[in-house]
């Protein structure tokens, strides 16, 4: 059933303070402790480095079915803005019309997204220029019928909890499993596709400082928005020259994600959702290791938590010295942290008590930390519209 049952004429999400979330201490971490979705309950957290949030992240659950997503903005906030407000609404558009979830349905969506978005930044270029030097990383997960989607543009990951094997070399009772791929040029096999993608170009990937980017100048290979680095015809000479090191004679960067599927199983425990701001800090296990450890509620910001404190150790200060520094001068220590952390308790999925069966409710995070104010949210453009 899931999206089938009927498409949301408006957002229902939970917002800010005034809707599950709190802010802590420090004024530039955000969460929701704990909510239920169609099989088990969920934690979101998210933690603010940037002048402007650049991480954005929502969840959207129906009595049969959970989406997932954490967009990871680079070049300023606006591309994650506009993937927030507008892939869920696709995705459900796409799968009424299709009979539910699947791959196709999620590449559709992808796809949508990346043709409004470029389409909004072509009419927007005269008088905004900036908005072709702006992308974002995308992570989605769905859940219908026993079946979990996870689709990725760029660097984000998804990372399941499941049970260890009998006989586990590892000795572990939870152990990790990579469910998505970074597309990022740090990985050796993406610079190798890279390379085989565009052999006529030797400067495709480059080098500098031990740090790889395309062209000299971004990390990640895919990715919704970057027009600069997907439509030259957008980019002008003078930009070119003061972004781009070496000529660009043609797309440099895709916004088809990668789609795996996997049916869900008993040992399955849960899943953590996550932008790269998590990822640069705490390996796949020791997130993992930190969740099966913890109590639930609050979990997500336990992970932000472990996040920050391994940034503090890198740099031979103390936690509280973080929590200190302001927006902007924060991302020196740490980027932007989201995490959703999805429990999977295969229980039977029913409607809410007195509600008529077919009710969608969710999550929606901050469109900005440190602006949060109850009083404000009700007319943000910014926020997703799901119908």
């Amino acid at each position: 059933m899931g999206w089938r049952r009927r498409l949301l004429p408006s957002c229902c999400c939970d917002f800010g303070r005034g809707g599950g979330g709190s802010v802590a201490d420090d004024g530039l971490v955000w969460d929701v402790a704990l909510k239920a979705h169609a099989s088990g309950d969920y934690s979101v957290a998210v933690a603010q480095a940037n002048e402007a949030l650049e991480d954005q992240a929502q969840v959207l659950v129906s009595p049969a079915s959970t989406l997932v997503g954490v967009y990871d903005g680079h070049g300023g906030p606006d591309a994650a803005r506009f993937v927030n407000a507008r892939l869920f609404s696709l995705i459900q558009e796409f799968a009424s019309d299709n009979g539910g979830m699947s791959v196709e349905v999620i590449k559709k969506a992808f796809g949508a997204t990346e043709e409004e978005f470029m389409g909004m930044v072509a009419k927007s270029w005269p008088t905004q220029p900036r908005l072709v030097s702006v992308g974002s990383c995308c992570l989605v997960g769905a859940i219908e019928d026993g079946t979990l989607y996870v689709a990725n543009l760029g660097d984000s990951r998804a990372v399941l909890g499941r049970r260890a094997a009998p006989g586990d070399k590892a000795k572990k009772r939870v152990v990790a499993e990579r469910l998505s791929r970074d597309h990022n040029v740090a990985d050796e096999a993406v610079r190798r596709e890279m390379s085989e993608a565009h052999p006529d170009d030797p400067h495709i990937v480059t080098s500098a400082h031990g740090v790889w980017r395309i062209k000299g100048i971004i990390q990640v290979s895919r990715s919704i928005g970057d027009a600069y680095l997907k439509r030259p015809d957008m980019c002008s000479p003078a930009l070119m020259q003061t972004i781009c090191p070496f000529p660009l004679r043609r797309p440099v960067m895709t916004a088809v994600p990668s789609v795996r599927t996997r049916r869900l199983r008993p040992g399955d425990q849960f899943l953590i959702f996550a932008s790269d701001g998590l990822w640069e800090q705490l390996s796949d296990e020791a997130a993992v290791d930190v969740v099966a450890r913890s109590p639930r509620k609050g979990v997500a910001m336990r992970l932000v938590r472990a996040a920050q404190l391994e940034a503090a150790r890198k740099k031979d200060i103390r936690y509280e010295s973080i929590a200190a520094i302001e927006k902007g001068r924060r991302r020196r220590f740490h980027d932007d942290i989201t995490v959703v952390v999805l429990f999977l308790d295969n229980r039977p999925c029913s409607p809410r008590s007195g509600g008529s069966g077919d009710e969608i409710d969710g999550t929606c995070g901050p469109v900005d930390v440190f602006s949060l104010s109850s009083d404000d949210q009700g007319d943000d453009p910014a926020r997703p519209v799901l119908r």
